[in-house]
């Protein structure tokens, strides 16, 4: 299998942030290699296959790209070629990085096929297109499907979907997803990934479309097992997705903090005494002292005794088993108390 159980699968979605420049895709290829990705994703359409002339725009759309030209005219100039898409998989095999691409039509899903990725990203958009869904699980590939806008009804159809067409059920995962872009943090809800694991019994991440990397990292730490975040060179370009994107720096950070994030919650979640902290329990830990200097003969009580460091004496815990004893020997203040005393 692709994804790893084991390990958190981080998606860099250039998507059309190359604004129909193979230049500017090779060099989002390059910053997704240098932010140590696991794969760097594109998103293969033919503009006339998915929409009519008659489609709006979404407002961050209109917002980012204003509102001269309709959705159709604003996505050809955001349009690669079959064969482009051919030479961007050869140079993300030249460089060692997965290539992946979301098909958002079927004559791009049978392109698709032929380039061999073995793993399908379905956007949010398409969870609800039957004739869609049942051409990619034929294939019996993994997949991986976003969930944007959708409701619960609308995941468990898709799954179903899927598997009647003949993908395993163990090999589609289910991303978390609001499709606004940004999404505000208030309306993230990252509980439903949770919700949509245990309904389901499905690996699970989540996309994302927020502002920063602050929600994608929570996400690792609830459990998310992928992540896809767009990126671009710069969010100042123009173009709808730049402005909801990481710039290269940010990216790398997001992923040095997921894999820092990974570590932390790969432990057994038995609380117990770490390799890295027993050295420190004689140095942290206190030890019995006395609290005053005392004569042969004292009988001690609660207030001969304060806890101190090192911990390389008598535990405070056992400070009862001590009271109402006679000392054998003279002390000094601040001295350790020890068995020989009496």
């Amino acid at each position: 299998m692709i994804l790893k159980k084991d390990k958190v699968f981080i998606i860099a979605e250039a998507g059309v942030n190359h604004n129909g420049s193979m230049d500017l895709a090779k060099k989002l290829i390059d910053a997704a290699i240098e932010a140590k990705v696991d794969a760097v994703k594109f998103q293969t359409f033919i503009a006339e296959n998915i929409v009519s002339k008659d489609a709006e725009k979404a407002d961050y759309q209109k917002n980012t790209t204003g509102e001269s030209e309709n959705q159709l005219e604003m996505i050809k100039k955001l349009q690669l070629s079959f064969d482009d898409f051919i030479e961007l998989k050869d140079y993300c095999e030249l460089k060692g990085i997965m290539f992946l691409s979301t098909p958002f039509d079927m004559d791009s899903v049978e392109f698709l096929k032929t380039l061999n990725m073995g793993l399908w990203k379905i956007p949010s958009g398409e969870i609800t297109n039957l004739t869609y869904l049942q051409k990619i699980g034929a294939y019996n590939e993994e997949v991986i499907f976003s969930t944007g806008m959708s409701t619960m009804e609308d995941i468990k159809i898709a799954l179903e979907v899927l598997t009647k067409a003949g993908t395993a059920k163990e090999n589609i995962s289910v991303l978390h997803c609001n499709t606004e872009y940004p999404t505000p943090f208030g309306q993230v809800n990252l509980e439903a990934m949770l919700h949509i694991k245990n309904e389901f019994d499905v690996t699970v991440g989540y996309s994302d479309h927020t502002l920063g990397i602050e929600v994608p990292i929570a996400a690792v730490a609830l459990g998310a097992k992928i992540i896809e975040k767009h990126f671009t060179l710069d969010r100042n370009m123009v173009g709808p997705d730049h402005l909801a994107s990481l710039e290269p720096e940010e990216l790398k950070q997001m992923v040095s903090s997921i894999r820092n994030i990974e570590l932390a919650i790969s432990g057994s979640g038995v609380k117990e005494l770490s390799e890295s902290e027993k050295k420190n329990i004689l140095i942290v830990r206190k030890s019995l002292h006395f609290n005053s200097d005392l004569e042969s003969g004292h009988i001690l009580t609660d207030k001969d005794f304060i806890a101190m460091r090192p911990g390389t004496g008598i535990s405070p815990m056992r400070i009862s088993e001590f009271i109402g004893k006679k000392l054998k020997v003279s002390v000094k203040e601040k001295t350790l108390l020890t068995e020989n005393c009496f």
